[in-house]
């Protein structure tokens, strides 16, 4: 499958970015709301104007029309033909382009059979769910075999249950068909989930590239801190294994409770916002409780950042304004702190 070659693209909101997508891999475009996500992919596509080149496989394809990019586009909003039946959306590109009958039913019916919707053949878009009509597109966007697929946020319309179960699929999909992918999302977790690599994207600028431990642990610049996040980052004595896929680990003479899948765990890390803190010893059991002292308060616009010193860390962590004013917390204060069990990462 073609890499991809991004070199200064510039229009009204690309600024000289340049950006580099590997043959085969599945690289999660990652940025705030205007950022310049979605322009990118009408980029590649060929869907508006630009300045600067596209490269598939060292070949610059600008002069191409959109229909002759061999790129595959799955939209947020989906675009189903309400008019159409499930295999008629399906075969719709196909057509236009000329195909033959008989072949189009038949890569029609592959696709009915690769997403599982072969029941929902003769189904119009408005009698099917939301996680049936995100296989539809999919199917659709992969009618014509393209090299290349572009997914504009494909699953922020589906709840959290039918999302998770739909990125595992189509993360197993894309590494069979082995296409190269750009996968345009605004959630941490999802390119986490997906990403063979990261590129954030800030103002129309590619800011940084890499894994998702490259971008979460060694962050490029603040535009990058500012989107993902500093996390708080402890690095642990040892570990004990306990069973159910959990591990205690003890950082700083904390013993610290973190999901556990059998890696040799070297530092765990845990956002600011997944932090609990109040004057108060909270009910409940004590997994991930401790005391500390709060060292210092930060203010921003956002939010309200503690350092608080528990053992021998300095923790971070981070509450809106209108919380932190309703518990009446201050410097040198002693505070009670819930590490939330769910949300620590285990790096080796």
């Amino acid at each position: 499958m073609p890499a991809v070659d991004i070199k200064g693209i510039t229009n009204f909101i690309c600024q000289d970015l340049n950006l580099s997508v590997l043959s085969g891999e599945l690289l999660v475009l990652l940025g705030p709301n205007g950022a310049g996500k979605t322009t990118l992919l009408n980029v590649i596509a060929g869907l508006i104007e630009y300045e600067g080149s596209v490269l598939f496989d060292g070949i610059p394809v600008d002069d191409r029309p959109p229909q002759k990019r061999g790129v595959g586009y799955l939209f947020q909003d989906l675009m189903l033909f309400l008019h159409l039946d499930v295999a008629s959306n399906i075969a719709y590109s196909l057509k236009v382009q000329g195909w033959p009958r008989e072949i189009i039913e038949t890569r029609v019916g592959e696709l009915l059979q690769l997403m599982r919707i072969k029941h929902l053949s003769s189904r119009y878009p408005r009698n099917l769910s939301g996680g049936e009509k995100q296989r539809v597109a999919i199917a659709r966007a992969l009618a014509s075999s393209p090299g290349i697929m572009l997914l504009d946020e494909p699953l922020s319309s589906l709840d959290l249950q039918t999302s998770k179960y739909l990125r595992s699929e189509l993360k197993q999909l894309q590494r069979s068909l082995e296409i190269t992918t750009i996968y345009v999302t605004h959630e941490l977790a999802e390119a986490e989930e997906m990403a063979d690599r990261i590129a954030i994207i800030h103002e129309g600028r590619i800011e940084q590239v890499g894994t998702y431990e490259e971008v979460f642990f060694y962050p490029a610049n603040e535009k990058v801190v500012a989107f993902m996040g500093a996390p708080n980052i402890l690095q642990c004595d040892k570990t004990r294994t306990l069973g159910h896929g959990l591990a205690e680990v003890t950082c700083g003479g904390l013993p610290i409770v973190v999901p556990y899948d059998g890696i040799s765990i070297q530092s765990i890390a845990l956002f600011p916002r997944d932090i609990y803190v109040s004057p108060m010893k909270p009910p409940g059991p004590e997994v991930n409780r401790f005391k500390g002292v709060i060292s210092r308060i930060k203010e921003s616009i956002e939010s309200i950042r503690l350092v608080v010193e528990a053992g021998n860390n300095q923790l971070v962590a981070e509450m809106p304004h209108h919380i932190f004013e309703s518990m009446g917390m201050e410097i040198g204060q002693e505070v009670f702190l819930i590490l939330k069990l769910r949300r620590i990462k285990a790096y080796e």
